[in-house]
């Protein structure tokens, strides 16, 4: 298994319990973040460097990047896991899975990207590179289909684990908000370079807010220890800014 970043880690996590429930003695290795190894992934590699995004970011991680994909390729080519799945991260993920099929390993992708919407093309890449799609949305397996890719919607575990109905007055107290005005989330993203090139744009924005309507309160969820350190350095330049 391989995952890229903090949304494909909780996606791994479900899966991997999912799977432990029916079958109790599978192993699972790869790359994964702290959700992943608490369900029971063995870490090959760290996934901090895989979550990247933009044009720059990837190229300066090149070479880091080209050593742990060589690394995983030698790996499962030799060890020849029963399936090997990409979560997500599909530009790392797809040329991996590429060359574990021609070496007769099994293959499927969690999480489709969006070729349905753009970069169409990718999808005789996909074909080639995975036996089976698992996708989130139910238009996503017909779009497959149509394309001559086996594939299965699987939904999405938040589903299950967000009510349909919230009670906001519990959330606020739970969050310590007060119980009426308007709360805004701030969602810059779960990768170091997001944080890093949008973290001071979203307080300065916060802040002009904030000078329109005082009352105003803001949350800003971290998806992992390392982004918490970098929102608390943050707050701690902004403490005119109510995060919570």
């Amino acid at each position: 298994m391989v995952a890229g970043e903090a949304s494909g880690d909780r996606l791994g996590a479900s899966l991997i319990r999912a799977v432990r429930e029916r079958v109790p003695a599978a192993r699972f290795e790869g790359v994964g973040g702290p959700l992943m190894i608490e369900a029971g992934l063995n870490p090959l590699f760290d996934m901090e460097p895989l979550a990247v995004m933009g044009l720059v970011d990837p190229i300066k991680k090149l070479p880091q990047l080209l050593r742990i994909r060589r690394g995983l390729n030698r790996h499962f080519s030799s060890a020849k896991p029963d399936l090997f799945l990409g979560i997500d991260a599909p530009d790392f993920n797809t040329g991996l899975e590429l060359s574990l099929r021609r070496r007769g390993v099994l293959t499927a992708h969690y999480v489709s990207p969006s070729v349905w919407a753009w970069r169409s093309g990718r999808i005789k890449k996909i074909a080639r590179a995975v036996d089976h799609m698992l996708v989130l949305l139910p238009f996503e397996a017909r779009f497959y289909a149509e394309h001559g890719v086996p594939a299965t919607f699987v939904g999405h575990p938040l589903a299950d684990e967000i009510p349909l109905v919230v009670d906001a007055a519990a959330s606020r107290k739970e969050l310590g908000l007060p119980l009426s005005g308007p709360v805004v989330a701030l969602l810059p993203g779960s990768r170091q370079s997001e944080i890093s090139l949008l973290g001071r744009l979203f307080f300065e924005t916060a802040r002009r807010c904030r000078a329109a309507r005082p009352n105003m309160q803001f949350v800003l969820p971290a998806a992992n220890a390392a982004r918490k350190r970098q929102i608390d350095a943050l707050v701690a330049d902004s403490p005119d800014v109510p995060v919570t």
